[in-house]
C-alpha cells in the first residue's frame, strides 16, 4: 500500500484456479502453494485473501514465506445459536496468520429458525468487534445473499445503532448482490424489497443518484470493498442444479469475454458497467473524504455454484483482468481529482 495506490488489493482464493474448457472450474482446488503462487507471480496483487484452517494452517505459512505474499484479510460464515465458538476461534486464526480484518457473513436465520431480529445483529456486532478487537482484528459485515445484509433496508438503521453506541460499523460491500437484482423480480423478493424498488423508494443501480451504493458510501461505514463482476438480471449458472433440480443463482458474469463454449449464455461488454461503476463510485468516494474508512479491496471471481462453478473459460485469469480494472481506474479516479473534476 502506497500513495500511489492507499487500498489493499487481495484475490480471493477461491478464484485461485486455471481452469479451461477441458478442465471447467471445480470445487477441487489447486494446492496451496499452487494458489500463492498464481497469485504473487501475477504481479497485480498485494495479498492472498482466505482464511487457513487449523489443519493447513502451516502450508500457509509455508507459502506467505516462500512468496513473500501476506495474508490481509480472511472471511466465514457463522449461524447464530451455532457458531459462535468457530467465529472467536476464527478470529485467533485471523490474528496468527496476520490478518487485521475478518470479513463476516451471518445468516439471516438463528439456528432454531426465527429470523435473527435488528437487535440481536447489533448485539451480535457489538460482540464480535469486542473479542476482534482485543485480537487487533476488525470485524467487518458483508452485504451478501443468503446473510441478514441480503434485506438491504436493514443495513443503514443497523449501522446507525451501532455507531450511535461510538462503535464503527465496519462493512464490506460487495455490490454484485445488489446489481444481479436488478430487474430481476424474483431476486427483489428475495431481498423483500420489490415494492421499495417499483415505487422508486428503493434505487439499486449505481449510476442513479441516491442509489444504495450511494447510501452507504455517505454513511462512511464501507471499509472492503470486493469486486465481482455480475449483470443485471443475468441468466442463473445454467450449468449447476440445485438438488430440486432448479439452476444455481447467477451472481457472476465474467469480465473477459468468454471464447466460444466457455461460458453457457451470450455475452455483453455493457453488462458490466454497474459493477464497474460500484468501484469507481468508491474509489471517488475515497479521493474526496479524508475520513474514509476503505482499505481493502479484493476481487471475488470463485468457483462455487452460484458464481462460477462449471464455467470453462479462466477463472484466474477473470481476478487478474479485475484486479488490472481496479489498478486503472484509481488512476483515472486520482487523475480526475487532481483535475478538480470531482
Amino acid at each position: 500500500m502506497n500513495d500511489d495506490f492507499p487500498f489493499l488489493l487481495g484475490c480471493n482464493g477461491r478464484g485461485a484456479q486455471l481452469s479451461s474448457p477441458g478442465k471447467p472450474v471445480s470445487l477441487e482446488e489447486a494446492s496451496i502453494d499452487e494458489q500463492f503462487r498464481m497469485v504473487k507471480e501475477s504481479g497485480v496483487f498485494d495479498y492472498f485473501d482466505r482464511i487457513p484452517l487449523r489443519e493447513n494452517f502451516a502450508e500457509y505459512e509455508r507459502a506467505m514465506q516462500k512468496y513473500d505474499l501476506p495474508v490481509h484479510t480472511a472471511s466465514w460464515f457463522y449461524m447464530l445459536g451455532r457458531d459462535e465458538a468457530l467465529m472467536y476461534d476464527n478470529l485467533e486464526i485471523c490474528r496468527d496468520v496476520g490478518a487485521k480484518c475478518h470479513n463476516i457473513m451471518t445468516f439471516t436465520h438463528h439456528a432454531d429458525g426465527h429470523v435473527l431480529t435488528d437487535d440481536e445483529i447489533v448485539a451480535h456486532y457489538l460482540d464480535v468487534y469486542e473479542h476482534g478487537m482485543k485480537l487487533g482484528v476488525e470485524p467487518s459485515f458483508e452485504l451478501h445473499v443468503n446473510m441478514w445484509t441480503e434485506n438491504m433496508a436493514r443495513v443503514t438503521p443497523i449501522a446507525q445503532r451501532i455507531a450511535g453506541q461510538g462503535v464503527p460499523f465496519n462493512y464490506t460491500m460487495d455490490y454484485s448482490h445488489v446489481n444481479f437484482k436488478i430487474g430481476n423480480p424474483e431476486e427483489q423478493n428475495l431481498s423483500e424489497c420489490r415494492q421499495a424498488v417499483e415505487s422508486g423508494a428503493m434505487v439499486l443501480d449505481p449510476f442513479e443518484e441516491g442509489s444504495l451504493c450511494d447510501e452507504w458510501l455517505n454513511l462512511g461505514i464501507v471499509k472492503w470493498i470486493q469486486l465481482r463482476t455480475v449483470g443485471p438480471n443475468q441468466p442463473k449458472n445454467l450449468w449447476v442444479k440445485n438438488d430440486d433440480g432448479s439452476y444455481a443463482r447467477g451472481i457472476q458474469y465474467p469480465i473477459v469475454r468468454p471464447k466460444p463454449g466457455e461460458w453457457h449464455s451470450d455475452w455483453h461488454a455493457y453488462m458490466l458497467e454497474p459493477s464497474k461503476e460500484a468501484i469507481r463510485k468508491s474509489l471517488r468516494y475515497h479521493a474526496t473524504h479524508k475520513d474514509s474508512p476503505l482499505r481493502y479491496i479484493t476481487t471475488e471471481m470463485i468457483n462455487l455454484p452460484d458464481y462460477g462453478l462449471g464455467a470453462k473459460y479462466n477463472l484466474f485469469e477473470q481476478n487478474v483482468e479485475a484486479a488490472k480494472f481496479i489498478r486503472k481506474a484509481w488512476k483515472e479516479t486520482k487523475a480526475l481529482h487532481a483535475a478538480g473534476l470531482l
